[in-house]
This record gives C-alpha cells, structure tokens and sequence, in this order.
C-alpha cells in the first residue's frame, strides 16, 4: 500500500494484526453496524444514565440523519430507524417550498410502509382466531399468554416457581405446523394499500396546546401525531409517558412533561410511567437490532431509571400488552423435572434441576414478533411447496463457473436456498437468473440499492432481470401481482440479503406465490440490516435450506485486503497500481483536511476519477470529523453555496431517506412549489417541503451502514482518532469493500485498526428467528 503523489508518503506500522492490545471494556462496542458515539445528537442506550434537563422539557429530536442503524448507544436513534421518518418538525421560513405532493398516486415510500401495516393486519388477525386473549393483559394470546398464566399461577401459590419450566417441550409441528407440500395455504394480497396518515390541523393544533402546558416544544405536535395518532392530545394528557413514543424523546424529559401536566400525582413507580420504559427500552434495542431483550436486561434497565420494582413493572407490561414474554432455549423434559409423589410433589432433585436448565426468558414488541412468526411461516411454505425440477440439468452444465453450476442445481431442488460470497460472486446469482429465465421461468433479482440494481443488470446482460426491493414491493419495479395478489415470479434471487430486516422479510416473502423460490444471496461478513433483526443470519445459522459458498474470490489488491479482513487479517497487500493507499494523518481536523484534498484533487489527478465518483466513508454522524463535518467541507469546496433550498443548492449531493432504514444518494435539481426535486440514481424524486429537514442531509460522506449494497470507482475511508471504539470487523469490511478501483484510508486510529479486525467481531443481536426455523419441519422429516 502506498501513498498517493502529494500525500503524505509511507505507511504506518498498522497493517498487521496487534494482539498486544488489550480488548474494549465490556459494553463498549455496539452491534455489527457500530457507528462512533455523537452523545450530542442521540439518546442515551438502554443502560445508560443521562443527567436529567434542568427544564425537564423535551427537546424535538435532531432527525436531520437518516437510515444508518448504528449500534453505539450515541447514534442508535439518529440512525437505524430513521427518526427522520417520524419526527417531522414545524418548518421554518428558511425550508424548502410549499408541498403540493401529487395526490393522484402512492409514493413508493407510502405504498412501502402501507404494505407493512397491511401485513401486520393480517398477522394480528391470525394470530386472533388462534386463540382468544385471557380476560386481563388484552391483546395476548398464544405463547405469550400461556406464559403469562404460569406467571400468575406462581404468584398466588397455585403452583410452585419451577412449575414454570415443567411443561413438555414443545415439538416443531405443535410450536409451528408446516404447511402440507400437496395443498400449501397462503394469505392473498390485498388489492390495494391504503393511503398514508396525514396530521389534520385541528389534531396538531390540539397536541401543540397539550406540549406547550407541559413545557415541550411545539415543534413535537407533528411528530407525535405520526406515533400517537389523531388522538394524540388526549392520550398525552391522560398519560403524559406516551410522548416516548416520540423519536428522540429521553425518558428524563418525558418524566419533566408528566411533572408538568400532573403535579404531585406522578412518581417514579407510577404504572403508566413503568409501561412506557418497558416500551421505549425495546424500541431502542430495536434501534440496535434486536428483536427481543433478555427480561434480566429491561429490569436492570428499569432499575437504573429509578423504578423501584422492575419485576412488577414487567409483569404489568405484560399483562398491559405493552411487551409479549417469551421463554427460549432448553426446556426440561418431564424425566428432567421430577415425578409427582403420591401426595403430589415434585421430587426435590428433580426441581434442582429443573433450576439448572438454561432457559432465557425474553421481552418482545409485537410487531417483530408477529413479523418473525409469519417469515418463519412463509419460510416454511416456500420450503414444503416447492417440487423438485428435472430439466436444469443442461443449464447447470452450461454455467459459467462451478459455484455459479452448484447454484443451479440446488435451486432446482429446492423451494429456499442461501448463497453466500462477495462481490465477485454476484456472477453466480446473475448466472442463475439467466439460465432460468432460458427455461422460460419468470425469474427476476432483487437488490438494496438502485446502484446495486445497475450493477445485477450488468452481470445479467438485461435491465429487465434487475429491481430494487423496494420497487417491487411498492409495484413501482418488476412484473406486478398475479390474480391472487402474489408478485408474478417464479423465482426471486434477493441480493445483499444480510441488508434485510425482519419487518421487510415478512413482506416479501408473504408477496411470493405458492411454488415460487427464493434464493438470499449476500456476503455475511458486512453489516447488517438497519432494521431490527439478523434474517440472513438467522438463516445461515439454523440451516433451514441448503446452502451454497461462492469459490469465487473477490479480484485485485482491495479484493486482497477485504478477504483478509472478513477471517480477521488485516494484512499489507501489494498494489503496484496505487490501488490501496494509507494517508495517516495526526488529529481530526488533518483528517478533514487530508479527506477533502484526496476527493478534490489527488484522486481525480492520480486515477481520473472525478469527485462525483468518490465516495467518503466515516465512522459516525457526530465528531470533527463526522459525516457533518466532512460534508460541511466537502460543500464549501466542490459546491459552495448558500443552501437557498432547505440548506440545499442545486448540484448538492444529498442522501434520501424515503423509508426507516433506506439511504438513497442523489443530487439536488431544484427546487418549486411541489418540494425539492432530486435525481436519485437516474430516478426523479421530490421531497415535500415538510419531509426535507428530516429525510435529506448531504451525502459526500457516508456512514459505512448507508454504504452498504452500493460502490463506487473509488473510496475514500476516515478513520479520525475518536472512532477507535466504533470499530469492528464488520464495519471496516464493508468500508474497505465500497471502493472498485480505489482506496484511500484517511488513518488515524493507530492500532485501534487491526486490534478490531482481529478481535471485535459483530456482536450478537437478539432475535427469535432461528428458534423458529429450526423447530419447523422440514420436506425430509414430514415424509
């Protein structure tokens, strides 16, 4: 690696794994996308303990950042879930022109989101007529209110604590009944989606007058419309907690708005007050992925925001259907739990070991837990209604490597199917799709990301082989819906899998027919998903569906230096070619400094690639040098400005969230009285005037999440001195992977490098869907 003309020249003694350096404290890094903690823009973790506001009143959240699902505590919310989304504050007369949004039409965001609701819909409306909910703890049923009772019988002494484990293992065909291969059953789609939910002036009038007598800023009355609904005014001022619901509130500022409204009638253990913790803690840790919390978890949380008995708070939860319990892992068989005597007790040794027996009780929110009981369901009816095809023979014979051919033959055989492999073996997918579609099937693949749908295409030879999911989710992309409501496909290859989130999932494979396959294709050493849950993970790892390992290697020096890193190496690599290149630089602002010479003018001069081209990637949102302060320099020298549109000048790069964890690049056209107009990747976009302070930010620089499935002819990688703890494996894999040509890393993290690619892998997150899927009986086992 070497330096480019003009730049510091030489390479620091940080390209070979260091295993002197001693690991991070416990706690320290976040999820696989960890991003660099901002503890000025986000809310405080889970576990963290924020000093109160004086005022005690909210502030409206900072939503400016979009689609990046970080998993440090500092930047969970500004990220992930996109409170850009969600948190529409009052425009200024500084924002972009009036909205007048066609109405003719869903956006492909709208038609996105109201898709998922109508899924949700259909999720709650069977999971109803499964069993009818116990007369307390309304909205609970099932697995969940099974739990619930047990936790009831041993409070009032109707049974004893082991009681809770002893009941019999469930199997997989009475936790999760397959569908039969001969008559597989599926819910029709609904013809249409129902359009988007839109604040009246009368609610947001009422809601403002609500959070000015509390003491938050108006400026919340949009946003908790969206959480809260039309009824959001009365809800606050019966129960001023629900405004956590709002992105970016803290509790401590919810705790100062409740003071307000209701006096002395509040305190810590007030039960509206508890529910809403138990809500907002797991809204959180869905920020950062998980599906689920371990119940041990939300009560020292609970503890540590002043609650004096986070075991009745949780039960209330509960009982409230603010949270669904779950019970994972070993249960204990009746042998295990002791035989009854002749005055019915149990043995003594036998409730010892039931004590031993490791079972994690977990906390979950609804919506992902319905989401990953019907993925779980729609999984399983790919995989039993799938029949084996014959005639591929020739078409794997013809394939134009062996992994491309094994990939072939085990989609012939098969309803699901998990391809793993870098970028090289994106060829495999694109080998696949064709020879399909030669045998006259309806095959189509699927990407994260317009630049990701240009690049199938490429492979595949035909633009019409290619979309991004969200087009075919929202009809915009691919061949529509059949007569049932199912997408009219055959098969669907999903590329960058390990960017779907379980909500997305359930959607997509719910849209899938009968008979259809799906082929997940990705490379599992990037980052996850910005949404809650780990579905190509979970996949991969309860081995539902055979699996197929690209023998392709990723090419050249990067394709060197990233195959490294995903085994832990960070290795020196050869690049005659200056296609890797170290600039270590001393302190942030050198970091800034070196980054905007290398995209205005080292680059550009060296390879001729010009700044348009190059794409800037950072740790985090916040710091000196954040994706703010880089785009801050990065516009005063390629597009100055006086940002007449929003903060936006026509020729801005910018990045678009339309949905909660979908980053878009584009460029600012222009401006009118529709919105700000956009060109996203050759795809005109306007942005209402109230959706722009939240959903667009300038994009030159990037946070690796929001790189994710997307590359360009050259990268450029900062790592200032205070990104250190936001390092991982995962996160410099998918960093270093983005450049085609070219990479510069901005260094200056010292050893904090190579001690992440070799000792911090991707932290777990917790989720429910391998349990699933591996209890699920599969085509061999049913027969």
């Amino acid at each position: 690696m070497t330096a480019l003309p003009g730049e510091t020249p030489g390479t620091v003694g940080t390209d070979t794994p260091q295993d002197s350096v001693s690991p991070p404290e416990a706690g320290a890094e976040g999820p696989e996308h960890a991003e660099a903690p901002d503890a000025s823009d986000a809310p405080d973790a889970p576990d963290a303990s924020d000093a109160p506001d004086p005022s005690g009143a909210p502030e409206a959240p900072d939503a400016s950042e979009g689609g990046e699902s970080s998993g440090t505590p500092a930047d969970a919310d500004d990220d992930a879930r996109g409170d850009a989304e969600d948190a529409d504050a009052e425009a200024g007369a500084d924002a972009a022109p009036a909205e007048a949004a066609p109405a003719a039409e869903l956006s492909e965001a709208q038609a996105e989101l109201a898709a998922q609701r109508e899924l949700r819909e259909r999720i709650e409306k069977r999971k109803a007529e499964k069993a009818a909910p116990i007369a307390a703890g309304t909205g609970l049923s099932g697995t969940a209110a099974d739990l619930l009772a047990a936790v009831r019988a041993v409070e009032s002494g109707e049974k004893s604590g082991t009681a809770f484990f002893d009941r019999p293992a469930a199997t997989p065909a009475s936790r999760r009944p397959a569908p039969a291969a001969a008559q597989p059953t599926r819910t029709p789609a609904p013809e249409a989606a129902p359009t988007a939910r839109t604040a009246t002036p009368e609610a947001l009038d009422a809601v403002r007058a609500v959070l000015t007598e509390g003491g938050a800023p108006e400026a919340l009355a949009r946003p908790a419309v969206g959480a809260l609904g039309e009824q959001a005014a009365e809800l606050l001022r019966t129960d001023p907690w629900r405004l956590l619901a709002v992105p970016g509130v803290r509790p401590e500022q919810a705790d100062g708005f409740a003071r307000a409204l209701l006096g002395a009638d509040c305190g810590p253990d007030d039960g509206r007050r508890t529910a809403a913790l138990v809500g907002w803690l797991l809204e959180r840790a869905a920020l950062q992925g998980h599906t689920a919390l371990d119940a041990d978890t939300v009560r020292t949380a609970l503890a540590e925001r002043a609650v004096g008995d986070p075991d009745a708070a949780v039960r209330d939860a509960v009982e409230e259907g603010v949270a669904l319990v779950f019970q994972e892992g070993d249960e204990p068989s009746a042998d295990d739990a002791g035989a009854a005597d002749s005055d019915g007790e149990a043995d003594e040794a036998g409730d010892a070991d039931v004590a031993r027996e490791p079972v994690q009780v977990l906390l979950g929110l609804d919506r992902y837990a319905l989401a990953e009981e019907s993925l779980a369901d729609g999984l399983a009816r790919l995989v039993n209604a799938c029949e084996k095809a014959a005639d591929w023979a020739e078409a794997a014979a013809s394939a134009p490597s062996p992994s491309a051919a094994e990939l072939i033959r085990t989609a012939a055989a098969a309803g699901l199917v998990a391809h793993s492999g870098g970028e090289a073996a994106r060829a495999e997918p694109a080998a696949l799709i064709a020879a399909a579609r030669g045998l006259g099937l309806r095959a189509l693949g699927a990407t994260h990301s317009e630049d990701g749908r240009r690049r199938l295409a490429a492979a595949t030879g035909d633009p019409d082989t290619a979309v991004t999911l969200s087009g075919l989710l929202s009809g915009a992309q691919g061949p529509g819906r059949d007569e049932d409501g199912a997408l009219a496909l055959d098969l669907l290859v999903v590329l960058d899998a390990p960017q779907l989130d379980v909500e997305g999932a359930a959607v997509l494979v719910e849209a899938l027919a009968d008979g259809a396959r799906l082929v997940m294709s990705g490379d599992p050493g990037v980052l996850g998903s910005a949404g809650a849950g780990r579905v190509f993970a979970d996949v991969l790892a309860s081995h539902a569906c055979p699996q197929v390992v690209s023998r392709t290697p990723d090419p050249g020096p990067i394709g060197e230096l990233v195959s490294g890193i995903g085994i832990g190496e960070l290795n020196q690599v050869d690049a005659p070619g200056k296609e890797v290149v170290i600039v270590p630089v001393r302190d942030a602002g050198e970091a800034v400094h070196r980054t905007v010479q290398l995209v205005a003018d080292s680059v550009p001069r060296a390879f001729g690639i010009p700044a348009e081209e190059t794409q800037v990637i950072t740790v985090g949102h916040g710091g000196v040098a954040g994706t703010r302060a880089l785009n801050e320099a990065l516009k005063q020298r390629l597009n100055p400005g006086p940002g007449r549109f929003g903060g936006f000048d026509p020729g801005d790069r910018v990045v678009h969230v339309p949905a909660p964890g979908r980053a878009v690049p584009g460029v600012v056209l222009s401006a009118d009285a529709e919105g700000l107009r956009l060109d996203c990747g050759g795809v005109p976009v306007v942005v209402p005037q109230e959706r722009v302070e939240s959903s667009v930010r300038h994009g030159w620089a990037l946070s690796a999440h929001q790189a994710a499935g997307m590359r360009w002819p050259a990268a450029v990688v900062v790592l200032p001195g205070d990104a250190a703890q936001g390092l991982s494996r995962p996160w410099v894999y998918t960093a270093f992977g983005r450049g085609e040509r070219h990479l510069s890393v901005v260094h200056g993290v010292d050893q904090a490098l190579p001690h992440a690619v070799a000792q911090v892998p991707a932290q777990e997150r917790t989720t429910r869907l391998r349990p699933l899927l591996e209890a699920l009986p599969t085509p061999d086992a049913a027969s």
